[in-house]
């Protein structure tokens, strides 16, 4: 979540709360503060522990408020864990000591000071692109064994070291990257702690409650259609604490503005920003436009080879086409005599008797 300033630049509390209240009421299960895009470099620790109380007298057992206490010094962090525990905090997210680049047995050393420290449940914070320090499989493997690391938000753009680390821990995997929200979950990811949320909470929810109702079409359809806010926001130049305020600012929710050395977005960023969330918005609301799925016909795999004799009810389904000529061309999945096989969005329909020979795609509502 943001940290909501007013026009002259101190802390905003209840616009903190207006904010916090809207977040849960669209969905968010839990408000992380004091993180990157709380701008907690900027804040001081009165701030940081009046934000938490805040928030918590908002929001009260509706959602859990966990607080960004890292810093680059063990002593530092501790002493913040422990002002976030009385405050009333649920939880703490601790990110790998920055600037200084500790190796791995500091690393760990580090976080297990902290989680000793203090009763609350803490969550590894692994972003070594802004840190200089990656929190290596290995070392997430021991920190597992600890009673009170039970999450990790994940930044490092390493899936193969994440599944690592699903594999053999318990501990409960949040994406901190927008535009990987539904491929972590896919892989057993818990969920995410999102910047863009700040801005299209309930869209983005719905994209895994659509993977939790089955329907994976659907959440992955909802996970491209967020895309391009996601680029504008994350990707294209600017702080995510910067888009967010900006488009916050033109929605008129608390957020105000940042604090030096961030610049707000100047106005063509903040436009297009806007254009972007309003198509998203329209797109959730049902007036999207959804294209017809392609229903394509396959004749026999010889006469596909020999004459690529498909019907699509699409002219722009070349490349789809294409690759599913191919496929069935090469398993021989229907016999000469067979029925023509239809294909629909999501499934490839096959003669029962020859079910078994399928090992190819599938063939997507795009």
């Amino acid at each position: 979540m943001v940290t909501p300033f007013t026009d002259d630049g101190l802390l905003d509390l209840d616009g903190a709360q207006r904010l916090a209240r809207r977040l849960v009421d669209a969905g968010c299960d839990g408000l992380v503060l004091s993180g990157t895009t709380g701008e907690s470099p900027t804040t001081s620790d009165a701030e940081k522990s009046a934000l938490v109380r805040a928030v918590a007298e908002a929001v009260g057992d509706r959602a859990t408020v966990v607080a960004g206490v890292g810093s680059f010094a063990t002593r530092h962090t501790v002493e913040l864990a422990l002002q976030a525990e009385k405050a009333g905090a649920d939880g703490l997210l601790v990110v790998t000591p920055y600037y200084s680049k500790p190796p791995q047995d500091a690393v760990e050393a580090h976080f297990r000071e902290v989680a000793d420290a203090s009763g609350l449940p803490l969550a590894l914070y692994d972003i070594p692109g802004r840190t200089g320090t990656r929190i290596e499989p290995e070392t997430m493997l021991r920190l597992a064994e600890h009673p009170r690391i039970v999450a990790v938000k994940d930044c490092a753009y390493d899936l193969m070291g994440t599944q690592k680390v699903l594999a053999r821990t318990d501990l409960a995997y949040y994406t901190g990257c927008d535009e990987y929200i539904l491929a972590m979950y896919a892989i057993g990811g818990a969920g995410y702690i999102s910047t863009v949320a700040n801005a299209v909470p309930r869209q983005l929810r719905a994209i895994i409650d659509a993977f939790d109702a089955g329907n994976t079409a659907e959440a992955a359809r909802l996970q491209q259609r967020a895309m391009a806010l996601i680029e504008l926001m994350m990707g294209a130049g600017l702080p995510g604490t910067v888009t967010s305020k900006a488009l916050l600012g033109e929605l008129g929710l608390p957020g105000g503005p940042v604090r030096a050395p961030l610049l707000p977005a100047g106005r063509e960023a903040t436009d297009g920003l806007l254009a972007a969330y309003e198509t998203l918005r329209q797109g959730s609301a049902g007036g999207e436009h959804r294209r017809p799925a392609a229903r394509i016909v396959v004749r026999r795999p010889a006469e596909v080879a020999e004459r690529h004799d498909l019907l699509a009810a699409d002219g722009d389904q070349q490349e789809l086409v294409a690759e599913l000529a191919l496929a069935v061309a090469l398993l021989r999945v229907a016999a000469p005599g067979d029925e023509p096989l239809a294909v629909g969005p999501g499934e490839l329909l096959l003669p029962r008797h020859r079910g078994d020979l399928l090992a190819g795609p599938r063939v997507e509502d795009r």
